[in-house]
């Protein structure tokens, strides 16, 4: 059944508990990629080719080397773009920047995306880190509005209506949200409507989004039109998680002495997909079909899904991300292979577990991996608690129910953001693992509960 690998905060500090070991960890036995399923194609919608620029903007939405998956992404994503012919000038890097040199790198100024990779860092824009690394700064960069940006490299996509653009987002999401290291979240209504904003601006010819995230499906489905000439694939679809791999204990594993995952499966997916193929023949149709065979053919893993404009799938993928060309490597390269995963917001409970495994016995380092793992678990305890107390508190029942297929998380947008806020003040932080509950916040607000139950729920509770 999907979703059910590491589903629960709880599971890992099971294993410590009862003493299991991590050789005993549940596998997903990887299997060949069929090798003639990677296929080249002559076509692409001719009226989608540009003689303008491309454009990029690329997102890490975390930080913590728990995460280092998604900077990892990010900077992966840049080598690729970098190698297809974009200039720097183009390309806008999010990051918060603080794996490469953290303390807890084994390859000190190294990020790998892939177990036998080379260095992706280097060379990448350090254009939004750390407190400039927000929402606010991404919707001015999208915009092209600089009297709005707060600190970074002042860079903005100032495109023009013969250019394409390519933008990638990767990090922890729930329904309706993504998050960004510093400040608010992306909500799925302010995100759909700065990308409007940007067709009615007549400031791009085609654009194509890649998302990365839990419930990332939520971010575009019943928001994203249809006629604003942007396409998107989402790495799960509106009620799953995505899933983080290249992790301890799995195969193909991270080299021995890296204890957190290296990338997500998705965003592999599609980057791995780019080093194998001549993105001068193949199109996005292509791409999106091998990305979903390797995204879901495990036995966890996520429904990869298609927002927006389906006319672009016949684009080629160099029209948005450059003109690589690997096809004298190509016959050299195997064949993309399974991988195993683990849910995203897991990962770095994974990564925590792994830290106390390998302390030294009874040191002090073993005890204080132990402290941190411990009050991680208590937090998720916490959180879980809480939203379920408020849950019934305010409704009676519990609330997780989905709306047919089509229709937007939420009604209220703004009674959306209040609940989330709201409980935020009065409970704390809903952290990269609660966000995965704000559909309860969006079924309140639905249910026509007001902000005010809300208020009197969340101070009663926490």
């Amino acid at each position: 059944m999907r979703g059910q690998y590491c589903s629960s905060g709880v599971f890992l500090v099971l294993l410590t508990i009862f003493g299991v070991s991590s050789a005993q960890l549940p596998k997903l036995m990887p299997q060949e990629f069929p090798e003639d399923f990677i296929i080249h194609v002559d076509g692409g919608s001719s009226n989608s080719d540009t003689n303008g620029t491309r454009w990029a903007v690329v997102v890490a939405g975390s930080m913590g080397y728990g995460n280092y998956r998604h900077q990892a992404d990010v900077c992966h994503a840049y080598q690729i773009l970098k190698k297809g012919g974009l200039k720097d000038e183009n390309i806008i890097v999010f990051m918060y920047d603080d794996i490469a040199n953290n303390p807890e790198n084994p390859r000190p100024g190294v990020i790998i995306n892939n177990p036998d990779g080379d260095d992706v860092y280097h060379g990448v824009p350090k254009d939004y880190t750390g407190e400039n690394a927000t929402a606010a700064n991404l919707y001015a960069v999208i915009l092209g509005d600089k009297s709005n940006l707060s600190g970074g490299s002042g860079k903005v996509l100032n495109s023009g209506p013969d250019d394409n653009v390519f933008i990638y987002y990767t990090d922890h999401g729930g329904p309706g949200i993504i998050g960004m290291p510093e400040g608010d979240y992306v909500y799925a209504n302010d995100l759909v409507d700065v990308l409007i904003k940007k067709y009615e601006a007549n400031a791009y010819k085609n654009m194509v989004f890649y998302l990365e995230a839990c419930e990332s499906g939520s971010m575009f489905e019943g928001l994203l039109p249809t006629n604003i000439n942007i396409y998107a694939t989402t790495a799960s679809n509106a009620t799953e998680s995505s899933w983080g791999t290249y992790c301890p204990d799995m195969t193909p594993p991270p080299p021995p002495e890296y204890d957190t995952c290296l990338g997500d499966l998705y965003s592999v997916s599609w980057m791995e997909n780019c080093d194998l193929s001549d993105l001068r023949q193949e199109t996005l149709e292509v791409q999106y079909q091998s990305v979903k065979w390797r995204t879901e053919n495990n036995t966890y893993g996520s429904h990869v899904m298609q927002y927006g404009n389906m006319y672009q799938t016949s684009d080629l993928v160099s029209f948005y991300l450059g003109a690589n060309d690997n096809s004298s490597s190509i016959e050299s390269k195997s064949p993309q292979s399974i991988l195993e995963v683990v849910d995203n917001r897991d990962a770095d409970l994974l990564h925590l577990w792994h830290k106390f495994q390998r302390a030294p016995a009874g040191s002090e380092m073993k005890q204080e991996a132990k402290r941190v793992l411990d009050d991680e678990i208590s937090s998720r305890q916490r959180i879980d608690h809480n939203i379920n107390q408020i849950e019934q508190l305010v409704l009676g029942y519990s609330s997780n129910s989905v709306r047919p297929g089509g229709q937007a998380l939420v009604d209220d947008w703004d009674c959306f953001k209040t609940v989330v806020k709201t409980y935020e003040k009065h409970c704390g932080s809903l952290s990269n693992y609660g966000m995965k509950h704000t559909r309860v916040f969006a079924n309140m607000c639905n249910a026509g509960i007001s902000v005010e139950q809300v208020v009197a729920a969340s101070a009663r509770t926490c």
